[in-house]
Formats: C-alpha cells, sequence, structure tokens
C-alpha cells in the first residue's frame, strides 16, 4: 500500500486481503479468523475435519452476520502434519483465490511429559504440527508474495518463547524455533515487502489448556502471576494479528508480540 492510498483508508483496513489462518475453527484461531474478517480481509477458515470447518465457517458468518457484516470467508481442511496433503490443497486454495496475502501459522499440539520419559513420537509430531507445518506453508506462499511485493505472515509463537514450565519440552523447542525461523523469514524477504513477525499468547483459555483449567491449583497460579489479574481470550489476539496484517506494521519485522497481561514483564 503506497502513502497515497494510506491517506484515503485506514491503515488496519484489510479489504481485497486473502487470508489463510491454521487451526482456525476453534481457540486463538478461530478470534484470530474473525478478527481479521471484520477488518475486511477473505479468510480462509482451517481445521483437520471437513464437517468442523464447515460448521466453523457457518459461525463465523453469522457472528458477523449479528453486526451487520457481510463475511467473505473460505474453507480448507487437512492435518498440519501430513505435508503432502497439506500443499496439495494450499497450492489449490492459492489459485482458487488468486494468491493469499496473509499467513498465519497458528495450528498446533501439546504433549506433556517429563523430559526423561518424553516419547519420540510425540516430540515428533509435536515439532511437526507445531514448527515444521509453519517452515512448509510459508516457503510454498513466500514467491507468490514476492512476485506480488507483499506479504504478510504471522507465526503463533508462545509465552514460552521466554518463559518455560517442566513437561513441555516439545512444545517450548517448538515455539521458540519458531520465533527463530521467523527472523530467518525476515532476513530473506523483507526487502521483498514481505513482513513476518510472530504473536507469543500468554495463558489464554482455549482447549490447548484445558487440563491447566481444570487443575484449581495452576489455573489461581495463573491468574495471580499474570498482572492482568486473569486469562487472556482468543479475542485478546484478534487485534494484535490485525494489526500484523495490516499496512500499520509495514515497518515491523522479526518480531515476537508477546500478548500475555504482562505475565513475562514482571518477577
Amino acid at each position: 500500500m503506497t502513502s497515497q492510498e494510506r491517506t484515503r483508508t485506514s491503515p488496519f483496513d484489510l479489504s481485497g486481503r486473502r487470508a489463510l489462518v491454521t487451526g482456525s475453527t476453534r481457540g486463538i484461531g478461530a478470534g484470530i479468523a474473525e478478527g481479521l474478517a471484520r477488518a475486511g480481509a477473505h479468510v480462509a477458515v482451517h481445521g483437520r475435519d471437513e464437517l468442523g470447518v464447515k460448521a466453523a465457517v457457518n459461525q463465523l458468518r453469522n457472528a458477523l452476520a449479528d453486526d451487520g457484516i457481510e463475511a467473505s470467508v473460505d474453507s480448507v481442511f487437512f492435518d498440519v502434519t501430513d505435508a503432502e496433503r497439506m500443499l496439495s490443497a494450499v497450492a489449490r486454495l492459492e489459485q482458487d483465490l488468486g494468491g493469499i496475502d496473509i499467513l498465519v501459522n497458528n495450528a498446533g499440539i501439546q504433549h506433556r511429559s517429563a523430559l526423561v520419559d518424553f516419547p519420540l513420537h510425540a516430540w515428533q509430531e509435536v515439532l511437526s504440527a507445531n514448527l515444521t507445518s509453519c517452515f512448509l506453508l510459508a516457503r510454498q506462499l513466500a514467491p507468490g508474495m514476492i512476485l506480488r511485493g507483499r506479504g504478510k505472515i504471522i507465526n503463533i509463537c508462545s509465552v514460552q518463547n521466554r518463559l518455560v514450565r517442566g513437561s513441555t519440552s516439545a512444545y517450548a523447542a517448538a515455539k521458540a524455533g519458531l520465533g527463530a525461523l521467523g527472523q530467518v523469514m525476515c532476513a530473506e524477504w523483507a526487502a521483498a515487502g514481505i513482513q513476518v513477525n510472530g504473536l507469543a499468547p500468554g495463558y489464554i483459555g482455549t482447549d490447548l489448556n484445558t487440563a491447566l483449567q481444570q487443575n484449581p491449583e495452576m489455573a489461581e497460579w495463573i491468574t495471580s502471576r499474570t498482572p492482568a489479574g486473569r486469562w487472556g481470550t482468543p479475542q485478546d489476539l484478534a487485534g494484535p494479528a490485525v494489526w500484523l496484517a495490516s499496512a500499520a506494521s509495514d515497518f515491523v519485522n522479526g518480531q515476537v508480540v508477546f500478548v500475555d497481561g504482562g505475565m513475562t514483564a514482571v518477577i
């Protein structure tokens, strides 16, 4: 977007932009997908299950319709750990949409286990879902962004990029790696007009954290440890995602922005 264009529209306006948000049938991904759609983007909702994706698309359309907004939404389904099917599905999506301008790498899984007992298959599954898929999708979509001279890649990292807990070795390693991978993407693609940044959520009330929420002592510790005094919500990530997806952040690159209620700011 040129400076002249910015004077005519809001720098946060995503009209005409096409976005893919992985893992967006629920939780953080759903919150980000809704935020991008409300800002005007054409959003592709993703999940592993076709019926689940269709239900999420209908839910998103209904939520926006309640506010008088006609959502522009597509759907795509694949398992991010199945590289061949994932890349094939995204290639079809990119062709159908005429390109993808915004990639939000959000899909991920968690496995908790003591490090000495951590199963190799679980380690590989977590890294495949949380890190390798992000590399593959960015590598596939970057050439089109480079050709068009613009693009936004948002990697959903974690508070564990900075602070870790026991039993989350694969998850913490994957998210730390994703932050570093984003910096490499910045180094290689920034001159082509692509901005690559990460969002690092704190403890968000989603399915991924069900076990923590059901543990009264842990849930209370998280609330007391967070200066904001509460768990985060998926909607808390929507605004920062819109900012990073928009022209308002065109000179922000290679960063990881913590959205954690202040948890990493205090001791």
